[in-house]
């Protein structure tokens, strides 16, 4: 890819899911060619863009807030003689994209997660080449995006996200991603494992397949016919990755493929981050999960008997509308049932336009954050109990990143937890074997083994 002459300076502020952070750093490819580079703070930017996220409470409040922190640095440009562009992106984008324009007169371009492939059209609109022009594409046509998105990556690491997937068909009543990220879209395989070779090539040894309901993707195989999740890491991990993740799942799309999957594939990491939201049954049906909380147990049996060894990770709302103590508490079995290694709680908030908003039986604030309190302290419990069961295990890590104490580094094991261990940084990018030394509530502490330093020196 040749570069331009002159480099701008681009910063991306990402808000929510994985998902959004592929799509920043897929942005980020995009602009490259026209002499963007990615820089950590806003100070001097020659372009801005929030990447956004719809899926929290007041979120479009937090966008505004964050435009108005933000505008000192457009304003300083200007007043320098220079110009910067700011952008929303993202799924408050495609909610909300002509508000935004209207509340706020100092945002350039609204766009919303599917049309960032037309980044340099927009630029050129927006910095007036071709008139005055405040952009808003919120379109949903997904196949387009993959079709258009450069086959260069900008902003590669030892574990990189590959979108498989985007949109979602089920319409749980509480949630906006059928709303604002569309219909659900599988990328054919070819184009898959195409990207997932390229991230090789570029030294990524773990990739995680994305999608808002990842474990639907049913595109097209190798033979033109529709495949399934288990048939694509099955050829990804052909390609010779050390390591395969996979995330957000359904339980209704859960298949004997991805089951056999992993059974059978070892390079598919023995980690499942499968959300149950709930483990009332009356609750799940007023949440349209199309499932029960023994059908969902089921699942989880049947990956536990294909990997005995298994870590679950699972999402959990409290306080839904009509939600009783009982209800509650059959949560709280659920989680006993299962033995989490980890868990991620939110207390309910409508969002608008979803059927849930406009639901009766409110639960009272103070009754939510009581249950989650009793929530989270049960998933602490469990999580602090997974890790302190890894203890004395010599686990193999991948490390990432410099830990937060000087010597140290940072790293994965197998299970996603996160592991801090002292070593030369030299390391990160490398898997190495570390043999866990202490489990806590949120993390692990672990020693590189020596024999594995000399083999990674050979």
């Amino acid at each position: 890819m040749k570069k331009p002459d002159q480099s701008k300076k681009l910063f991306i502020k990402t808000w929510g899911c994985q998902m959004n952070v592929y799509d920043s750093n897929r942005m980020a490819d995009v602009l490259a060619p026209l002499g963007y580079e990615c820089v950590d703070s806003p100070d001097g930017a020659d372009m801005i863009i929030l990447n956004t996220c719809h899926i929290r409470e007041k979120a479009t409040d937090k966008v505004f807030s964050e435009i108005g922190r933000l505008k000192k640095h457009k304003k300083a440009r200007e007043a320098e003689g220079g110009q910067m562009l700011m952008a929303v992106a993202g799924c408050v984008a495609q909610a909300e994209g002509d508000f935004i324009l209207e509340r706020a007169p100092v945002v350039d371009m609204v766009f919303g997660p599917q049309t960032y492939h037309e980044l340099p059209e927009m630029v050129a609109k927006a910095t007036g080449a071709f008139g005055s022009n405040r952009p808003v594409h919120t379109e949903l046509a997904v196949e387009n995006k993959f079709d258009s998105l450069p086959e260069e990556h900008v902003n590669v690491g030892p574990a990189s996200f590959l979108s498989v997937q985007e949109g979602c068909d089920k319409f749980c009543t509480f949630c906006v991603v059928p709303y604002t990220r569309g219909a659900e879209f599988s990328r054919p395989m070819q184009a898959i494992l195409d990207e997932a070779m390229r991230l090789i090539d570029l030294g990524t040894k773990e990739i995680t397949l994305l999608g808002q309901n990842v474990n639907a993707w049913h595109g097209d195989g190798l033979d033109g016919n529709p495949s399934s999740l288990g048939k694509l890491i099955e050829e990804i991990a052909k390609l010779g990755v050390t390591r395969i993740r996979y995330t957000t799942s359904h339980p209704r799309d859960v298949d004997d493929d991805l089951i056999a999957a992993h059974r059978d594939i070892d390079s598919l990491m023995p980690y499942l981050h499968l959300p149950v939201q709930s483990g009332s049954d009356k609750i799940l049906k007023a949440m349209n999960r199309k499932h029960t909380a023994d059908e969902y147990k089921a699942v989880m049996d049947r990956f536990r008997d294909a990997r005995p060894d298994i870590s679950f990770s699972g999402d959990f709302i409290v306080g839904f509308p009509g939600e009783s103590e009982e209800d509650f508490q059959a949560t709280m079995d659920m989680v006993n049932y299962i033995e989490y290694g980890s868990g991620y709680s939110f207390k309910y908030s409508p969002r608008p336009g979803t059927p849930a908003a406009n639901m009766g039986g409110l639960v009272r604030e103070e009754v939510k954050g009581e249950r989650l309190q009793r929530l989270q302290d049960l998933i602490t419990e469990k999580q602090l109990k997974f890790n302190k069961k890894t203890e004395g295990l010599v686990l193999p890590v991948l490390f990432e990143r410099i830990g937060g104490r000087e010597g140290q580094i940072q790293g994965r094991t197998p299970y996603n937890q996160s592991v801090n261990a002292y070593g030369n940084e030299r390391l990160i990018g490398e898997i190495v074997d570390v043999r866990i030394t202490e489990g806590f509530m949120s993390s692990v502490a672990g020693e590189i083994e020596t024999v594995e330093i000399i083999a990674q020196n050979a």
